[in-house]
């Protein structure tokens, strides 16, 4: 897991971020600029991040900030509640740069950066994907030694050993694929999933 902690400029007055989320040992570089309210939790913000990214959602998480980690402490033993840390109080804290982990088997490991450099202040509030490059890797490819032989096996399909690798991807992935539109659709999909887990919550926040 990443162990990156790094300080940072107070927040802006605007309540808006701009967050980098770049998919670490992975060259040319996967990464996704996010849009985000400085209000949203750390809970919130891995829902986001997975879906901006391109993941399914279906194995656990972790964030490494400061040397501790956060997640669900129902799911994670000794990890402190994430839910009780917003991007605003990072900022307060003057934490820009951490680590999240998704998967903790194929161990996808990324680089989280607040930018200095945040949103216009008449920006949309909802969160947003608003640029990006490359697609995510498929679910339980192996992590990234798995998705570097993937990589191999579809430039070189006819190799016997490709066809192997190549037996269980989806002969349609194209690891330079990206769509904004689609990182976008699926980032209000968890955005509204969101508030049906949580309605009281999302009505605490806006008032």
């Amino acid at each position: 897991m990443a162990k990156t902690t790094a300080k940072s400029p107070a927040a802006s007055s605007t309540g808006l971020v701009h967050v980098k989320v770049t998919l670490q040992y992975i060259r040319p570089p996967i990464w996704r600029r996010l849009r985000l309210p400085d209000t949203m939790d750390l809970t919130d913000l891995s829902d986001v991040i997975q879906a901006a990214m391109g993941w399914h959602g279906g194995h656990l998480h972790a964030f490494e900030i400061g040397g501790e980690e956060f997640g669900d402490p129902s799911m994670i033993d000794f990890a402190r509640n994430e839910r009780e840390v917003t991007i605003k109080s990072l900022l307060r804290d003057r934490v820009s740069r951490f680590g999240y982990t998704y998967d903790f088997g194929d161990s996808w490991e990324h680089d989280i950066l607040i930018e200095k450099k945040g949103p216009p202040a008449d920006a949309a509030r909802e969160p947003a994907c608003v640029a990006g490059q490359r697609n995510c890797p498929p679910e339980d490819c192996g992590g990234p030694p798995g998705y570097d032989a993937l990589i191999q096996a579809l430039a070189d399909p006819e190799n016997p050993e490709s066809r192997e690798v190549l037996e269980w991807a989806d002969e349609d992935y194209d690891p330079e694929e990206f769509s904004l539109d689609a990182a976008n659709n699926r980032v209000r999909a968890a955005a509204g999933f969101r508030r049906q887990r949580d309605p009281m919550r999302t009505l605490r926040s806006a008032g």
